[in-house]
């Protein structure tokens, strides 16, 4: 897909003196901005009472930023509710998996199944949009923000409560096909009507699983229905695009699902918060990319939401400087935030958007760092987003390059082995990004499809790992497919209503294998495999007539292969699994190369990219790429 690339900023009018507001949006289009999100909190600025609305600030606003050239994305104020609004809903809070209500006083406030308060966002969004659907300074929409942040996908409130048995009826007609379903003859929990099933929380011990994954499925569907209220709203009164901000390493509701409604997937995108925060990582990785961020969880969350954005996605917020919220807030190494932009813009981004532009004073982010200090003295970052704007202006628009390999991820299966890890750290996402950090270490372009594809005929190589229950149009696509498959572990090894199957798994076409014992292995104990390499975390006691493809020290296999599909026992290794995807590769006729620690490689349609990660220079195919810096040549 060709598009034009832009930059952003996030920007809160209602922050800051109206005098300043012009000079504000001088200095932004003389940055080289475009676009400029405001609006996603300022509900009780926008209706300070009840059905009282106060438009003329948000009037000017965007006539001043559009008076500047800028354009403005539009977000609706959801996710932060007035007090007022809490008083009139007392029962609008969601309650935490240990039945307490969580409050008002900071952002996210609400029930995604509460109905009063859907009602509510119905008038808000529907005032906005009838006000500015048509506004010529409206570039787009975004609906909320951050579905999902502070842990609020899932509530044990009694209003989810309510709005799950009504889902389980619409699902399962009669508690019998339920009780059949959920193998409720176990432990003697048989339903004799919906209205006797509770939430999956608060059990003496751990809930029946096919509960808890019935529970997951409801608690996203409700994400899913809330955004489309929105979204429907929108478009009876607006033709521009709708977007929303996803956030990264988030899994508990189906972004496939939610971006379906949308034009545009973005997300919000802070390496170093994430590398402190939420990585799986060892100490001295961690040290070694403290001012950088890791080298492949930005690129994996680009790829994923271009996947979810069906093509059209954008970074809402890139991190400029120091945040405030991670455990430890290091200062980006100078070069990053333009390494972050044109990183995005070589997976395909539209629009890169830096979060803030003026930092806070005040209030719970007051040490979240922006592109001004908050006495509007410039941060570093404000003069290396000018100079991604210069370059921009200098290149040609271009969109990503086709990718030889693809990535099957799947929302629902995190939520399966959330449900039933059988092990402490079997942890999907660190499974799926494993895989990633092999590939991208090959030098390749990676697609991400959604566990739903009916065809991966594009495909030299596909990677399925960890995929809980293979849908219809995945396996026929197997079936039919010419390239390399790998697949596994832990692949198709429940039904859909989270059984075992019979035949055992994997059960994939035309593979004699069967998976006949499991164990998770704790840390430090692995299984070493010929040729180097071993099984950590994970492994299966495999069975079968097909090839195998690798084996253990002690002569069991560890993968079998048959026609197309390698399915592996395993969670592997760093080095067992580079030594396989090499011999995929090289079996699939796709070249790869060699990458040094911490430089990235991305093809975009017309150049190659190169990204230095590391804190010092680093020296590739003949070119020496400094700390934080980029390179590129046409191809």
């Amino acid at each position: 897909m060709i598009h034009k690339r832009t930059l952003g900023v996030c920007y809160y009018p209602e922050h800051w003196p109206e005098a300043i507001w012009a000079e504000d949006a001088r200095r932004m289009a003389e940055t080289g901005i475009t676009f400029v999100r405001i609006g996603e909190f300022a509900w009780s600025r926008m209706e300070p009472k009840p059905g009282t609305y106060d438009w003329g600030w948000l009037d000017r606003a965007i006539e001043t930023l559009g008076a500047a050239g800028l354009k403005v994305v539009l977000g609706t104020p959801t996710a932060t509710p007035p007090r007022w609004m809490a008083d009139t809903l007392p029962d609008m809070f969601a309650v935490d998996k240990q039945g307490r209500p969580r409050g008002f006083g900071s952002r996210r406030h609400y029930d995604f199944s509460h109905r009063g308060y859907r009602v509510e966002c119905a008038r808000i969004v529907t005032a906005m949009a009838e006000r500015y659907g048509v506004n010529p300074h409206l570039g787009a929409w975004q609906t909320d923000n951050e579905y999902a942040c502070h842990d609020t996908t899932l509530s044990y409130s009694p209003a989810a409560l309510s709005a799950f048995r009504e889902w389980l009826a619409q699902k399962y007609q009669s508690p019998q096909a339920l009780n059949r379903a959920w193998g409720n003859v176990f432990w003697s929990m048989d339903y004799d009507s919906f209205d006797q099933i509770g939430l999956p929380n608060l059990t003496v011990t751990e809930p029946n699983p096919a509960h808890t994954m019935d529970f997951r499925h409801f608690a996203s569907d409700e994400v899913v229905s809330f955004n489309r209220l929105q979204v429907e709203i929108i478009r009876q009164h607006s033709a521009a695009p709708i977007a929303h901000n996803y956030m990264g390493r988030v899994t508990s509701f189906d972004h496939f699902k939610t971006g379906a409604d949308l034009d545009i997937a973005s997300w919000d995108s802070y390496p170093l918060g994430f590398l402190s925060d939420r990585l799986d990582a060892t100490p001295d990785h961690k040290a070694r990319f403290l001012r950088q961020g890791d080298p492949d969880n930005q690129a994996f969350h680009h790829d994923l939401y271009r996947a979810v954005g069906r093509g059209r996605w954008w970074v809402m917020e890139q991190q400029p400087g120091p945040v405030n919220w991670a455990p430890w807030n290091a200062d980006p190494l100078p070069g990053m935030a333009r390494l972050w932009a044109w990183e995005a813009f070589a997976h395909g981004a539209e629009t890169v958007s830096y979060f803030r532009w003026r930092q806070a004073p005040f209030a719970q982010e007051q040490m979240h760092a922006g592109l001004l200090r908050p006495d509007s003295v410039s941060a570093p970052a404000l003069g290396e987003a000018a100079q991604v704007a210069r370059e921009l202006a200098a290149m040609p628009d271009a969109g990503t390059g086709a990718a030889p390999v693809a990535l099957v991820f799947d929302y629902a299966s995190a939520w399966a082995w959330e449900t039933q890890p059988q092990g402490r750290d079997f942890d999907y996402f660190l499974l799926v990004t494993s895989v990633y950090r092999g590939l991208r270490a090959l030098g390749l372009n990676v697609d991400i499809l959604p566990p739903d594809s009916a065809d991966l005929s594009a495909y030299k190589v596909v990677l399925i790992p960890g995929v809980a229950t293979l849908s219809a149009p995945l396996l026929d696509a197997l079936a039919r497919y010419k390239g390399q498959a790998l697949i596994g572990p832990r692949t198709n090894a429940k039904t859909a209503e989270f059984a075992i199957p019979v035949p055992l798994p994997p059960n994939l076409p035309g593979l004699s294998a069967t998976v006949a014992r499991v164990e998770s292995l704790q840390p430090g104990i692995e299984v070493p495999l010929q040729g180097g390499g071993a099984i950590r975390r994970w492994h299966e006691v495999l069975e079968g007539d097909a090839e195998v493809a690798l084996t253990t020290a002690d002569g069991t296999p560890a993968a079998l292969r048959a026609g197309a599909i390698t399915y592996i026992g395993g969670w592997l290794d760093e080095t067992a699994l580079g030594h396989l995807l090499r011999a995929t590769c090289a079996a699939a006729s796709v070249a790869v190369t060699e990458m040094p620690a911490g430089l990235r490689r991305r093809d975009t349609a017309t150049h190659r990219f190169l990204f230095n990660y590391n804190p010092g220079p680093v020296t590739f195919d003949g070119v020496t790429i400094p700390p934080a810096g980029v390179h590129w040549q046409a191809l």
